[in-house]
């Protein structure tokens, strides 16, 4: 997944619970209805008792507008295990053609779309391995977007839930991460919060990226690094997630 090298400023906390019954209520799609049933952890639970799930999507751009999801990845986990048995990958058709640049980043050809199903094939599967766990991605400005207009799209209503940003919490972090022309002068070099480069910091191993799976998996394992190296198992879940 490509990203730009950006200062994010979180949002407020919301009340995800509460939002969470208040969305059931209003969905209108049986599947969307069950995915908010199923809620989400209370605020003060701790990040050791919360079940999430990694999850990163392939686009053929940054603009949700303009741009459509090519392929989904998603691992379960928790802060003390990653579940494989329980990933999933999915190559499906976007709404809109692919673009050479697109292909030439992710690796995903016109032949490979062709016979893929489209999103709203498949969420019977992938809404239910959503529910109840807190999404974790790197750089929230592209799944809970991206998945909002897609299901605008085919729904004719959008989706919310709450995410944990492992960029958010590098760039909360690193705030002084881009230095001055003074700094760079004296050698001072930017801090990048994009996905391989984090794990880096942490000495995790090097993944190819651009696999919408391999980069999920890859997110899991860093959010489990800056929780044991920065935070605790006993951070309330409201106190990152966003």
């Amino acid at each position: 997944m490509a990203t730009p090298t950006i200062r994010q400023s979180p949002p407020p906390a919301r009340n995800w619970p509460e939002r969470m019954a208040r969305l059931a209520e209003e969905a209108r799609y049986p599947g969307l209805r069950q995915f908010y049933e199923a809620g989400c952890v209370s605020p003060a639970t701790p990040l050791s008792e919360v079940p999430m799930v990694a999850l990163d999507f392939e686009t053929t751009g940054l603009d949700p507008n303009q741009h459509s999801i090519v392929s989904i990845g998603l691992v379960p986990f928790t802060l003390g295990r990653i579940q494989l048995p329980g990933a999933r990958h999915w190559i499906v058709r976007p709404v809109l053609p692919l673009e050479q640049t697109s292909v030439v980043i992710h690796g995903i050809t016109h032949s490979d779309i062709q016979e893929a199903p489209d999103l709203a094939d498949i969420l019977d599967e992938l809404l239910p391995a959503l529910a109840g766990r807190v999404v974790v991605v790197h750089y929230r400005a592209i799944e809970r977007p991206f998945f909002e207009r897609a299901l605008q799209w085919r729904l004719k209503e959008g989706i919310d839930f709450p995410v944990l940003d492992t960029m958010a919490i590098e760039a909360h972090l690193h705030p002084d991460r881009n230095p001055t022309r003074w700094q760079r002068w004296r050698g001072k070099k930017p801090v990048s919060i994009r996905l391989a480069d984090s794990r880096q910091r942490y000495h995790l191993p090097h993944y190819p990226g651009h696999n919408a799976l391999i980069d999920a998996i890859a997110t899991a394992e860093l959010l489990q690094a800056q929780i044991w190296h920065h935070f605790g198992p006993e951070t309330p879940v409201d106190d990152l997630w966003l």
